[in-house]
């Protein structure tokens, strides 16, 4: 799993899989599901992550390189 940490646009992605994405959906506010034709789950995104979560746990987030 990578997590991607995109501080200016205050969002998180979290890459479950490398395969490609077929389609997304938004489950709730500002948090998007991205799937495989299959209907697999690869990638998980964020949006306005500093406004739903606590102000310091994203400090905390450690990102592979």
């Amino acid at each position: 799993m990578l997590v991607r940490v995109d501080k200016e646009a205050d969002a998180i992605y979290l890459e479950l899989s490398n395969e490609p994405i077929e389609s997304s959906e938004e489950v709730s506010d500002g948090v998007i599901l991205d799937y495989t034709a299959d209907g697999h789950l690869v990638g998980i995104e964020i949006l306005q992550a500093s406004q739903k979560s606590h102000a310091d746990a994203l400090k905390h987030i450690n990102v592979a390189a």
